[in-house]
């Protein structure tokens, strides 16, 4: 299994190897961030098979367009995440739309609190499963667990410092996920464009 931060020279290689048209390119990327992507877009959209559609649009769009990416910006998973975003609050826009105007309920300012909303619990997701594993084990403790830092100090064997630092940390991070172009979020990542 691949490890889970890809580091920069990957990225690259793999921004390479996707440009040459390499299909074992593709399938290795789809194996290290299909679920990140079918996650995001299922956080958005609420539905598993829109979920499914952006995922693929998503994975097209980079065999298609490996060019668009720039290693300079940040990670490729960041790139993907942003893309993900992007497409899943377009689908979410059009289907919302469409369904106002064939006469549901709701009216346009509805329409962009709930994507907003989703906007805010997709970047929730992504910084939770971005961050470093001691500060996901701290506040998965406190918060699923209910532990607190005492206790999540003990769990983790580690002193009780280090345990508020990680939860203080965790949470900062966290608390990131409602500014728009938040430095948690991936570039691109900010608001519900």
């Amino acid at each position: 299994m691949a490890k889970k931060d890809a580091p920069p020279r990957w990225d690259r290689k793999m921004q390479q190897r996707l440009a040459r048209g390499e299909a074992a390119a593709l399938g290795e990327l789809y194996d290290r961030f299909a679920s990140l992507v079918h996650g995001l877009a299922h956080r958005v959209l609420g539905d598993e098979r829109a979920a499914d559609g952006v995922t693929r649009e998503v994975f097209v769009h980079v065999w298609e367009h490996p060019e668009a990416y720039d290693p300079q910006q940040g990670p490729l998973r960041s790139w993907v995440a942003g893309l993900t975003h992007r497409l899943a609050v377009q689908r979410l826009r059009a289907t919302e739309t469409a369904a106002l105007t064939q006469g549901a309920e709701g009216s346009t300012e509805e329409l962009e609190r709930k994507v907003r909303h989703a906007s805010v619990a997709a970047r929730a997701d992504y910084i939770v499963q971005s961050m470093p594993t001691p500060l996901r084990a701290a506040l998965e403790l406190a918060y699923f667990q209910r532990r607190d830092y005492r206790q999540a100090a003990a769990d983790l064997s580690i002193t009780e410092d280090e345990a508020r630092r990680r939860l203080r940390l965790g949470l900062q991070l966290l608390s990131t996920a409602h500014d728009t172009g938040a430095p948690g979020a991936p570039p691109g990542y900010g608001g519900a464009a």
